[in-house]
């Protein structure tokens, strides 16, 4: 079972997560939404700085407004439709904000494992796809 099949069966926990498969997006996509989640994708191949992330973020959380800092991602993330089963963001390309601005990319993550962990709002799950500098994250196998 590979490790996205493992997340949407509930076998693995929510939570933040680093993923190294080679997936078309509309490919996860339709995996996510056939199990029953809801997904949402960040494309941050252009995105180094914060205001261009809080951006793209909302943008994917289908925020009612703009973040302006940190606190805005969280408020957008615990008003995030999770539907029934839960939300999965699918993150490729977060390696540029992490090389050109860590204190928001830091910022994010642990706004990302605070929503995650949090009981009463449905289930997120994070997934950071690709490449990029070390990470002290959980490995999502691609398969077990």
């Amino acid at each position: 079972m590979s490790g996205l099949a493992a997340l949407l069966a509930g076998h693995t926990p929510p939570g933040v997560y680093q993923w190294h498969s080679k997936a078309p997006m509309p490919d996860v996509q339709h995996a996510v939404e056939k199990a029953g989640w809801h997904f949402c994708y960040l494309d941050g191949w252009t995105v180094e700085d914060r205001e261009s992330f809080l951006k793209g973020a909302c943008a994917c959380l289908d925020a009612t407004e703009p973040a302006d800092d940190i606190d805005g991602l969280n408020a957008a993330l615990d008003a995030a439709d999770v539907g029934d089963c839960g939300l999965v963001l699918l993150w490729d390309g977060w390696s540029p904000l992490a090389r050109h601005d860590d204190a928001t990319f830091d910022q994010a993550l642990d706004a990302f494992r605070r929503r995650s962990s949090a009981d009463g709002n449905g289930a997120l799950a994070v997934i950071l796809r690709g490449d990029g500098p070390r990470l002290e994250l959980e490995e999502l196998p691609i398969k077990h």
